[in-house]
């Protein structure tokens, strides 16, 4: 399980297999979308405007998804 938060956008999404495949989106609330796999299981679970309907502290640690790129500079180039 996997899961990431994206602070720009307020998105959280949890991601339950790793496996590549396609998924259908359904819409079960105003903020949530579950994406629907093979033999209709529940790949991941997407939620809207995240930090106004979870503790996202009870979530930690969590795979951060920044909102800005951040390059390397290597010293003595």
């Amino acid at each position: 399980m996997n899961i990431f938060y994206n602070d720009k956008k307020d998105l959280l999404y949890i991601r339950f297999d790793d496996n590549k495949q396609d998924v259908i989106n359904k819409r079960i609330s105003e903020n949530i979308v579950l994406d629907i796999g093979k033999d209709e299981k529940v790949i991941g679970i997407e939620i809207l405007d995240a930090s106004k309907n979870v503790n996202l502290n009870q979530l930690l640690p969590i795979k951060y998804e920044a909102t800005k790129k951040v390059e390397h500079i290597r010293e003595g180039n």
